[in-house]
């Protein structure tokens, strides 16, 4: 049987938009276009929705990062279909250096009971953009979610957590900071509540634009006097910095005070702001994967057609001038749109140079994305027991310079247990994600930070213990044993606009903000006359009293 005969035929043939892969910035960009009145057509040559932003089994997971560490060969060739060029559209590889370990071959025996996500570790804060969008286009009502536990800050090989102390009780309650610590972390919080209107009394303050234009450590150092130990928590557990800041002739991206400032606030706004909810940050049951589900539903209801499994095998042309036509697929059929968007793993064919790359250098600070060498390495461990006793879902943050001398930027550390349906119940899945130039010196960065936090097991060689030296503090903490690892450089790339228009990879932040930006930037590129999401029937107000009824604290 001819392959081209398995593949339906798709009614209609013309659409305002066609879009290839459905990722996120994908989904949304299809959901806004429907939600405009625009006829959307979303393709994805996978059997799964979510592109590298999906959240897949542990055996597709690694068929995944393995398919896309190799670039496709074109399934057709050049060649012309009556008033059209067809070019052909191929893939570039997008992930390397992958090294997967398995201790325990009754992991692959589960491999469909964990839910594990490409772009991990990745969390939502609750006052963050992308859940305003939620609200303003109600698909949070499809979702569930849950409260992150804890955030912890680790320094040293030993693996040692300390809680971040990121609000009032939490400052009160721990016990590793002296009462003058305490105290300034207390002024300091205030005087930021204050600069944005939080503060009451007379002592109000505003913080000078000059200091809002400086260093954020140099404002912590020289106007605030915090110890070296309380600025790490700030910027790299609160403030998420990625690069060392303290030494400002060599860091990759200084973080100013105004921008550290803005994601304290944001920090601040989200804790405590749905009743269910009591820590800062949320994660989606069934992993990340469900965000782009979720906005692939609100477009269907819109009218946009999706299709998996629908491979596309080249561009059309017009003959005489080269614009963009349409695209064919592998069954043959030929479907036509007046714009076109590719998920960031296809290769833009010759002719078709984009006039506009996003986001741009003046886009904000921390993207990620703007020095084509930076690439992200990721790592997931799975193992049987919690990074903390009785905690379920928590970040670790390791600063630069943690884990040895020559560690410029920081570890970001996320364990999901199966109470998000990660993983089978008694299992954990820890995400490991840092950024970086060179290689090896990255992967080195992930491997220190899991030989830190977990016994990876050698032959006849027992579990380790890890003993925590704060003094009255001191407890015995065995360190989880490895079941499953693997370790993956994956690439960094821009979007592109143009008559054929990208999207981006998964960028190196933890939070959604930068990639939300964005894609609402791409979304006005193409359509500069419509609303990004036109409002819903209710309001944002109304629809938040209820808005995260199915999220279990």
């Amino acid at each position: 049987m001819d392959e081209a005969m398995s593949y339906p035929q798709i009614e209609p043939a013309n659409f305002d938009l066609i879009v290839i892969g459905t990722g996120l910035p994908e989904s949304i960009l299809a959901a806004a276009a429907s939600s405009s009145g625009k006829t959307v057509l979303h393709l994805d040559p996978n059997p799964y929705y979510g592109s590298h932003f999906a959240s897949l089994h542990l055996h597709d997971f690694t068929e995944f990062l393995q398919t896309h560490s190799l670039p496709s060969a074109p399934e057709t060739q050049p060649s012309s279909s009556g008033e059209f060029n067809v070019l052909p559209l191929t893939t570039s590889p997008v992930y390397s250096s992958i090294e997967t370990s398995v201790f325990s071959p009754e992991i692959l025996q589960k491999s469909n009971q964990f839910n594990l996500d490409l772009a991990g570790p990745r969390v939502l804060f609750c006052a963050d953009k992308m859940i305003d969008l939620f609200l303003k286009t109600e698909i949070n009502h499809s979702m569930e979610f849950k409260s992150v536990d804890a955030s912890f800050i680790c320094e040293g090989e030993e693996g040692n957590l300390r809680n971040v102390p990121d609000s009032r009780s939490a400052i009160f309650k721990d016990k590793s900071l002296s009462f003058t610590e305490k105290n300034q972390l207390m002024r300091f919080f205030k005087l930021v509540q204050d600069h944005f209107g939080d503060g009451s009394g007379e002592e109000s303050k505003k913080i000078s634009e000059e200091d809002l234009k400086s260093p954020f450590v140099e404002f912590l150092s020289r106007k605030i006097g915090l110890s070296q130990k309380l600025k790490s928590i700030i910027l790299y557990a609160i403030s998420m910095a990625h690069y060392e800041q303290d030494n400002l002739e060599v860091c990759k991206d200084v973080l100013e005070t105004k921008d550290g400032i803005d994601l304290l606030i944001l920090y601040h706004k989200s804790g405590g702001r749905f009743p269910n909810a009591p820590g800062a940050m949320i994660y989606p049951l069934y992993g990340q994967g469900e965000l782009l589900q979720a906005f692939c539903r609100r477009a269907a209801v819109k009218g946009s057609i999706h299709v998996l499994r629908m491979p596309v095998v080249g561009l059309l042309a017009d003959k005489e001038v080269g614009n963009y036509k349409g695209v064919k697929l592998l069954s043959g059929q030929e479907l036509f749109s007046h714009k076109l968007i590719l998920d960031p793993s296809f290769i833009l064919p010759s002719g078709f140079a984009p006039s506009y790359l996003y986001p741009e250098p003046d886009g904000g600070h921390d993207f990620g994305l703007l020095d084509e060498k930076v690439k992200v390495v990721r790592g997931i461990c799975i193992t049987k027991s919690s990074l903390k006793l009785d905690v379920a879902n928590c970040l670790v943050f390791f600063p630069p310079r943690s884990l040895f001398a020559e560690q410029m930027t920081s570890v970001r550390v996320f364990q999901l247990s199966s109470n998000v349906a990660a993983c089978p119940s008694g299992m954990f899945v820890v995400y490991l994600s840092t950024l970086c130039k060179d290689v090896g010196q990255g992967k080195k960065m992930v491997n220190e930070a899991m030989n830190a936090l977990f016994s990876i097991p050698i032959s006849g060689k027992p579990e380790e213990n890890s003993t925590d030296s704060h003094g009255e503090n001191t407890v015995l903490r065995l360190k989880p044993s490895l079941l499953w690892s693997t370790v993956y450089i994956q690439e960094l790339t821009m979007g592109a606009f143009g008559c054929v228009s990208s999207t981006f990879m998964p960028d190196g932040n933890l939070q959604y903000n930068n990639l939300l930006d964005a894609t609402t930037k791409l979304f006005h590129k193409m359509y500069p006359n419509e609303e990004f999401f036109p409002e819903a029937t209710s309001s944002i107000e109304v629809a938040e009293d209820g808005a995260f009824e199915q999220l279990d604290s």
